[in-house]
């Protein structure tokens, strides 16, 4: 069976885009495919979170995963930090990479923009994705549009030790980005990041949620004037959750004008994401009151997740010319 790998940093609430842009189509793709789904604690020590901090982080992006659908009996979903299997690859990767193709990694570029501390994690950040994506030897990632080129840069370095120790040393991954979906807009039209502090939380109160999506940004055209959809946040967001008859009838409002403003759209938009989420919130929030639970899938993703990565680097120790390990019982 064809395998797909994808993973969420816990580094803050999961949001609108998260959930659009990777997590959906990921749990689409993992009703026909072996699929691997990882916490990326390793990831979010970049940026020195609290210990208890990142502890809980993690949980709940468990949480989310298995609140919006993830089987976790047909899927395995573990925390990067339990497999050690990845940070051996990423070791073996950096052997065969220049340098200046992580100066033009996301990790990077988003630290100096943000004017925090570009630290030596930060810059290795592109390499351990990498490993995260070939340990498992995972045939497509489901990803955002913006996640893309962290695939791409996995791909040039598997086909470099490919091309260094054999052909079939490491599978080459291919991204899979939800057409429909591409960049998920936030509340200031740029792409919904928590970096740029625009997003619309996904689990968080129904309050706090409308508050998000009554401060999205529109243009200064009144309730009497035609508006453009496609010039519209709102409405971007909107067709993204909604069906097909009520995106058709926000369509015709805006463009009509005569009495239909942003404000109105702006109440369909919290509406229709109500309905959508108000079941899996529930259910999240019994997850997270079950944290000992959470941690017994983690452990059991974590020891199937091993035995698949352990596969893929006695193979490349081989090949390299490391000793073989012997790794005793991974399952």
């Amino acid at each position: 069976m064809a395998r797909a790998v994808t993973g969420i940093q816990p580094s803050g609430q999961v949001h609108v885009g998260n959930w659009l842009g990777m997590i959906r189509p990921a749990l689409t793709i993992a009703q026909d495919w072996e699929s691997y789904f990882f916490v990326a604690d390793w990831h979010a020590l970049t940026s020195h979170p609290e210990p208890d901090v990142l502890r809980r982080a993690t949980r709940e992006i468990a949480a989310t995963w298995l609140a919006l659908g993830l089987d976790a009996d047909r899927s395995t979903l573990f925390r990067q930090s339990d497999v050690p299997e990845v940070q051996e690859l990423a070791w073996i990767l950096g052997t065969v990479i220049p340098a200046g193709l992580l100066e033009r990694g996301h990790a990077v570029k988003a630290a100096r923009d943000g004017g925090r501390e570009v630290n030596a994690s930060t810059w290795w950040y592109p390499t351990l994705m990498a490993a995260d994506i070939l340990a498992y030897g995972a045939d497509v990632v489901p990803v955002g549009a913006d996640q893309k080129q962290h695939v791409e840069m996995a791909r040039d370095m598997a086909i470099k030790i490919n091309v260094r120790f054999g052909d079939d040393a490491l599978v080459v991954p291919e991204p899979r980005v939800r057409a429909e979906v591409g960049v998920v807009p936030g509340t200031d039209g740029r792409k919904m990041s928590k970096s740029y502090g625009n997003v619309v939380p996904l689990f968080d109160t129904p309050k706090r949620t409308r508050k998000a999506i009554m401060g999205i940004v529109t243009d200064s055209l009144g309730v009497d004037e035609p508006k453009d959809p496609d010039r519209c946040t709102v409405f971007q967001l909107y067709k993204l959750l909604a069906t097909d008859d009520e995106v058709a009838e926000m369509d015709a409002d805006l463009r009509r004008g005569r009495g239909y403003g942003y404000g109105h759209a702006k109440e369909a938009l919290a509406l229709v994401m109500e309905r959508t989420v108000a079941m899996p919130r529930e259910c999240y929030t019994e997850w997270l009151a079950s944290p000992a639970r959470l941690d017994e899938i983690l452990d059991a993703g974590a020891r199937r997740a091993r035995v698949a990565a352990a596969a893929t680097l006695d193979r490349l120790r081989e090949r390299v010319g490391l000793h073989a390990l012997r790794r005793g019982s991974l399952g």
